[in-house]
C-alpha cells in the first residue's frame, strides 16, 4: 500500500531529490496507463491497488511501496525497473548500470534498506537487489506473480526466511531458493546486522 511519505525511494549514491523520483515514477505510470487506454478504475481492478492510491501516485501525493510498484508493474505488463529507472540495452548486447541508477525502495524502521541494483525491462522481470536488515527488523512481502522465484545469498549475519508459515535460517556464506508467489517475509532475529543479495525472476506469463 502506498504511503504519504517520500522517504522510501531514493538514490543509492547521493541524496538526490526524492520529489524528483516520485515525480518520475508518477509520469511513467501515467504514460503506461494512458498508452494502454486504461482508466484509473481499470488499472485499479487489474492491479489490486485501490483507485484512490493510483490517483494519489499519479498526482505525486503518495509514494508507492515495493508491493504497490510490483502490482502496478505487473498490471501494466512492464517491470519495476521500467517504472523506476528504465535502462535500454545497447546494440552491442549489454548496458552498464551505474550506481546512480540503483535506488533504495525500502527503508527499515531501524536503518535497514532494500536497494534495487539492476533489472530488466519488459514483462519478464529479472531483478538484482541488495538488502540489509538491522537486528530485530522484519520485512513482510505480499505474493508476487505466479511462478516468481528468488535466489538469496547471505553475506553477513543469519537471515530468517518465512514462507507459508514455515521458516528457515540462512547463515552467511549460504544461499536459498524460494518460491515467492505467496506471502513471505525476511527477518533478522539475531544481534548482528544481516546483509544479503537477492535475484528475483517473475515470468511474463504471470502477468
Amino acid at each position: 500500500m502506498a504511503t504519504k511519505t517520500r522517504k522510501a525511494i531514493q538514490s543509492r549514491t547521493a541524496p538526490v531529490s526524492e520529489d524528483a523520483m516520485v515525480t518520475s515514477i508518477a509520469k511513467r505510470i501515467s504514460a503506461h496507463r494512458k498508452a494502454q487506454t486504461l482508466t484509473f478504475d481499470a488499472l485499479a481492478q487489474r492491479s489490486g491497488v485501490s483507485k484512490g492510491t493510483v490517483v494519489q501516485i499519479e498526482q505525486e501525493i503518495a509514494n508507492p511501496s515495493i508491493a504497490t510498484l510490483c502490482r502496478l508493474a505487473a498490471a501494466l505488463g512492464v517491470s519495476v525497473v521500467d517504472l523506476v529507472s528504465p535502462v535500454q540495452t545497447d546494440t552491442i548486447g549489454f548496458k552498464l548500470v551505474s550506481a546512480k541508477d540503483s535506488h533504495t525502495l525500502w527503508n527499515g524502521p531501524l536503518g535497514g534498506s532494500a536497494i534495487l541494483l539492476a533489472g530488466t525491462t519488459g514483462p519478464h522481470m529479472l531483478e538484482m537487489w541488495q538488502w540489509e536488515l538491522k537486528p530485530g527488523e522484519r520485512f513482510e512481502a505480499e505474493s508476487h506473480g505466479r511462478g516468481t522465484r528468488e535466489i538469496i545469498h547471505v553475506t553477513a549475519g543469519r537471515l530468517s526466511i518465512e514462507i507459508d508459515g514455515k521458516s528457515a535460517l540462512v547463515a552467511a556464506g549460504h544461499s536459498a531458493i524460494a518460491l515467492t508467489d505467496r506471502p513471505h517475509a525476511y527477518a533478522n532475529p539475531g544481534k548482528a546486522k544481516v546483509r544479503f543479495y537477492m535475484t528475483v525472476e517473475e515470468p511474463g506469463f504471470a502477468r
